[in-house]
Formats: C-alpha cells, structure tokens, sequence
C-alpha cells in the first residue's frame, strides 16, 4: 500500500508537462508550411519568371517580330484555323469595301495574325464611323458592328459648307475624300445663321410634305425667324414665321390639286395668314423677223414707252415722243406686246386660303 501510493505521488506532477497547451501564434501559417513543403518548387518557378522577363526584354530591344515572324509562319500553317465568315453590323453610309479595307483581312486568310485591337482603330479612323468592335471567333467568323454618326444635313455659312447632325453639331469628315462626299450630295442644304440648329423642325416638316421636298435645293434662314425655300425650277416659297407645318400642307395640297409648283411660278408668297400671294415669270419677249425699217425707227425708239409719262419725260426723248403720238394707231399695236409683258413681271396674283 505504500509503495503503490508513493508511486502515485510520484506521477501526478509529471501529467502537467506532458500535455503542454501552446497558442495559435505559436504555429506556423498555412502558407509558411507550403513554401517550406515547395521550396525547390518555387525556386524554378522564380528563375523561370526571371528568364522570361530578360528574354522579352531581348526580344523588345532586338526587332522579337523579325525574330519571331518565321516561328509565327510556321504555327500558322500547322494550326489550319481560317477565316470562314466576315460579318459586318450597324453600316448605313460606309461602304463594305471599305470597312474590309480597313479590317486587313478576308475570308481564306490564317485567323492566327489578325490584330483585332489594330483594326479597330483602323475602323474608328473612318469618316462618320462614332464607334467600332470587332470580335473574333474560333469558328473562323469575324463580327464588326459599327455605330455612324450619320450627317443630317449641310449647313452653309460664311462661304464655308460643314456637315451637321441633327442638333446642328459639326460632323468631323476625318479626312474625306471628295470620293466619300458623293453620298451626300442628295442632304439638304441650309443657309444663314441659326440654320443649323433650327434646321431638324423644318426637314422634320417637309417630310409630310414629299412633292415639296423632292424639289427643294436649300432652305434659307431669314432674320433667324423664318425659312425661304428655293426650289430646283429657281421658284422662291415665302414660309410664314412659327408656322411652316401647316404652309407646307397647303403647299403640298396646292400642288396635288393644280400642279402649282409644276407652273412657270417666280415667287410663292405665304407669309400672310389668310392669303396666298404668287408671281410668275415674265413671258420671254417675242422676236420679230421682219427688219424694222426707217420710218419706223421712231416707234422702236426706247423713248416710245414714255408716252404715258410728264412733260419733261417727252423733252427728253429728243421730240420722238411727239412724232410718235402724230403718229395715231400704230404705235399702241405696236406697243401693246411690250406693255403686257411689263405687266406680268411687276404684278402678283393674290389667292385667298
């Protein structure tokens, strides 16, 4: 009995030192113990990086495409990956020969050399293109979807023709050629200040009115209050101010229902509310065939239109006025042609609404 309690006594305080209790600081972390489990593995790693980053900058500094361009030869023609399809979105002003030309690429070539970051500058650098992507797909398609800034119309000021959108902003032609320029010849033209900005309500306008806007040439801001429109025939429409949708319906009402604008018309005058006011061209003078001989010179003389004029008018004319009225009849036959032509060029013809 008191060996085995001596015993006992002997052992209880070795149990505190045998399971000692340690703190988590004490421990090594997660990633110690891998780089101490990896050592010689990151080792290689490291030097790997190193000579990865010296080779590049070897390559940089001694022409790498010269280097690498026949290696690049070569994984072409064992990687057989060509282009398929070119498939091009989004182009409404811009030509396909020229978004292909701007690509450097066509169906056939190797997909494995194709810049894409190149040839979406290439894209964005052509005239009214706003924005482009280009994809490209292991398929062998090439997908470009362009966003234009299309030219609304062209405004001419101060001798200068620009492009404009429709809130009259300039459109950067980004070196355009006259070649480019043909597709917009067919835009409207508007003059004078303010034309720019006030000319999308208008074109807005004429578009319910076809008959008017297929013979329109350009449109003339007065006084940045009012349109004048010229007309391909040289014909001049007077557009009232703050009204030119419903002068523009009448207009186009005028001419479905008498061809008004198909007449030998000077001036169309709608500036007045409640009425129409029109001038035609003056009718071309007759030419005579018989030559006018002496005793009629006379009643050619410029001064024989005078007739109805003062006395001082008739001194003038160097008494051929008074030979003219001695002469009776003859000259008022004779004259009559003249004086209606002068009538039908300085009067107006008035239509109520």
């Amino acid at each position: 009995m008191t060996r085995s309690r001596h015993h006992s006594d002997n052992h209880e305080p070795e149990s505190p030192r045998r399971f000692r209790h340690t703190s988590r600081a004490d421990r090594p972390s997660a990633l110690a113990l891998f780089l101490r489990r990896h050592k010689r593995a990151m080792k290689s790693i490291a030097m790997l990086g190193v000579v990865g980053v010296a080779g590049w900058f070897f390559v940089s500094s001694h022409r790498g495409d010269a280097i690498l361009f026949p290696l690049k030869k070569e994984i072409e023609t064992l990687i057989p990956l060509k282009v398929t399809q070119i498939r091009i979105e989004g182009e409404n002003l811009t030509s396909h020969q020229t978004i292909r030309q701007a690509l450097g690429i066509a169906v056939g070539d190797p997909m494995l050399g194709f810049d894409v970051k190149a040839a979406r500058e290439r894209l964005n650098a052509l005239p009214f293109v706003e924005d482009a992507t280009v994809e490209r797909r292991f398929s062998g398609a090439i997908i470009v979807h362009l966003t234009e800034r299309p030219p609304f119309a062209v405004w001419q000021h101060k001798g200068q023709f620009v492009l404009i959108d429709r809130d009259g902003n300039p459109v950067p032609d980004k070196g355009m050629t006259s070649k480019d320029a043909q597709a917009f010849l067919q835009l409207p033209l508007v003059v004078g200040e303010g034309a720019e900005h006030a000319a999308a309500e208008l074109l807005d306008a004429m578009t319910k009115a076809p008959d008017v806007k297929s013979r329109l040439t350009a449109a003339t801001l007065v006084g940045m209050r009012r349109w004048n429109l010229t007309l391909k025939d040289g014909a001049i429409v007077y557009l009232p101010e703050a009204a030119e949708p419903q002068a523009l319906a009448k207009l186009e009402e005028l001419q479905q229902r008498m061809d008004l604008l198909d007449r030998p018309v000077e001036v169309i005058d709608m500036r007045l509310p409640d009425r129409l006011t029109i001038r035609e061209r003056p009718a071309p003078p007759v030419a005579s065939d018989e030559t006018p001989s002496a005793s009629s010179a006379p009643q050619m003389s410029p001064a024989a239109p005078e007739t109805h004029g003062t006395k001082s008018d008739a001194s003038r004319s160097g008494g051929k006025v008074e030979g003219a009225e001695k002469s009776g009849s003859g000259v008022h036959s004779n004259q009559a042609p003249h004086h209606d032509n002068d009538h039908a060029s300085t009067t107006e013809g008035a239509l109520p609404t």
